[in-house]
């Protein structure tokens, strides 16, 4: 069915245009009845933040999300577009997506005027119809609601004070849309302001010259509480007008942090890339194990982005192992983590005592205590005892990152009871191959410095616990060798 063109065309269909806040009602009605999906691809929030999301669609409000960086605020909002029509009638060349049937700017008022039921008519898709903008210091009111244009007064012989001499900005080219602000309360109180006599009264105020403008837009914000809390952020009144105050938040378990980080991570390569499930807990168990130090800015947030970033990073050293080998797929190990250390460093701001200790040492301590956390989901402390007794009697065993696995593997055979120990475990299922048992085995080792029963060293070498680092198992030929102290690999470890 051809879509009308002129305003005549328009009444003579029957269409009835909705408020945007009736119209996001309507879509969301549709699809809680559906039963579908709200905003696919968040997840977490299906118990927390978005029932109440919906309550403030339901309602008709404006609403703000207050959260940390990396939950998912901005994609939310972003999400909202689904709930509006696929296509919107609006009075063509209108900049504020004039109403047919109720023109707010004098342009749509003159063009029904001359025209009547022949002013032509344009179709606005539901994506045009959202408009963002990042809060900054230096936003001003001509960005947000406008300024008056001298060329284009004079090109059309107004007067500066016409309204036709407005060139319009972002809050009313979101006429009949969603306007969101993101990190609202760095913008400026007088822009605010601005927005709450939109809110408010409808009134715009260009240059001092007043124009009635009804602007039909749901406003939707985002912010962090530390900010948003912080006296004189934003204006009362503002606030006041803000129907729903919504809070995010990060995942609230290893399992619920997985499935977002596997979900948005980046893993698509050259090569098949496979990640043993206890390696992805690994991964995300140092975005928790961040969330909870206190060398970390906890006011700053540790982001959702850095477990993904982190098993992107991981995926990339493993491909690069494979592909020097020539091999069809890769495995990430332990050591392809440590190996990601730059995709930590970047996403952490660090306290005083952390500044001290460096970005690197906490990173390192973040992965560690990863480790040690997942060892013991899958093992007892006793049930690694023939493992620990190994390198207390002085065996020692050096471990490449870069070394093949069937080469790796080999060493690990000799440390006693430890490739049976991950063999009977939940670690690994069915019959793993090599890649997946030295993965395993790594954590064991891991898990087991990091608990402070085995030691590593920088370059690789695991012997028994003590204080000074030995001077490390002797190499031989170029990927495994005997030496007195046991089994080495030759390149280092992370």
């Amino acid at each position: 069915m051809s879509r009308p063109t002129t305003l005549g065309a328009l009444k003579d269909s029957g269409y009835q245009s909705l408020s945007v806040s009736d119209e996001l009602r309507r879509g969301l009605i549709s699809r809680l009845r559906s039963g579908e999906k709200l905003f696919p691809g968040v997840l977490g929030y299906e118990d927390t933040v978005v029932p109440q999301v919906v309550n403030a669609i339901l309602s008709r409000h404006h609403f703000i999300l207050l959260g940390l960086r990396g939950q998912a605020k901005s994609r939310i909002l972003r999400g909202l577009t689904r709930l509006l029509d696929d296509e919107i009638p609006a009075l063509a060349g209108s900049e504020v997506n004039d109403d047919p049937f109720r023109p707010i700017s004098r342009y749509g008022r003159q063009l029904v005027e001359t025209e009547g039921d022949k002013a032509p008519i344009a179709w606005i898709d539901r994506e045009s119809r959202y408009v963002e903008k990042l809060a900054t210091p230096d936003v001003t009111i001509a960005d947000v609601l406008g300024d008056l244009d001298p060329i284009r007064a004079a090109r059309g012989g107004h007067v500066l004070s016409d309204e036709l001499a407005i060139h319009y900005g972002l809050l009313p080219r979101a006429n009949r849309g969603i306007f969101a602000i993101n990190e609202l309360p760095d913008l400026s109180g007088k822009i605010q302001v601005a927005l709450f006599n939109v809110m408010q009264e409808g009134d715009v105020q260009i240059k001092g010259f007043p124009v009635r403008l009804p602007l039909d837009v749901l406003l939707v914000f985002s912010a962090n509480p530390e900010d948003y809390t912080a006296r004189g952020k934003i204006i009362t009144p503002l606030k006041d007008r803000i129907g729903s105050e919504i809070m995010t938040h990060y995942p609230s378990d290893v399992a619920q942090g997985t499935r977002i980080t596997e979900q948005e991570a980046w893993l698509d390569r050259a090569i098949e890339v496979r990640r043993p499930q206890f390696v992805a807990q690994l991964v995300e168990r140092i975005a928790f194990a961040a969330r909870d130090d206190k060398r970390v800015d906890q006011r700053s947030g540790v982001s959702q982005r850095l477990p993904i970033t982190v098993l992107e990073n991981a995926a990339s050293n493993a491909e690069r192992r494979s592909l020097g080998a020539d091999q069809e797929y890769a495995t990430i190990r332990i050591g392809d983590i440590y190996a990601a250390l730059p995709s930590i460093t970047g996403k952490i701001e660090l306290e005083y005592e952390g500044e001290l200790q460096g970005a690197d040492q906490v990173a390192r301590d973040l992965i560690a205590r990863a480790c040690a956390e997942t060892f013991d989901q899958y093992f007892a402390e006793e049930d690694a005892a023939p493992v620990i007794e190994y390198f207390e009697l002085g065996g020692a065993l050096r471990v490449s990152e870069t070394a093949q696995e069937g080469a790796v593997l080999q060493g690990f055979e000799t440390v006693t009871g430890l490739v049976p120990l991950v063999r009977a475990s939940d670690l690994i299922n069915g019959d793993p191959g090599a890649p997946e048992v030295v993965a395993a085995c790594e954590l064991v080792l891991e898990g087991l410095h990091a608990k402070r029963r085995i030691s590593r060293s920088d370059s690789g070498d695991y012997t028994r616990r003590q204080r000074r680092a030995p001077s490390g198992p002797a190499s031989f030929g170029s990927d495994f060798g005997s030496g007195p102290d046991g089994p080495s690999l030759n390149d280092p470890f992370a």
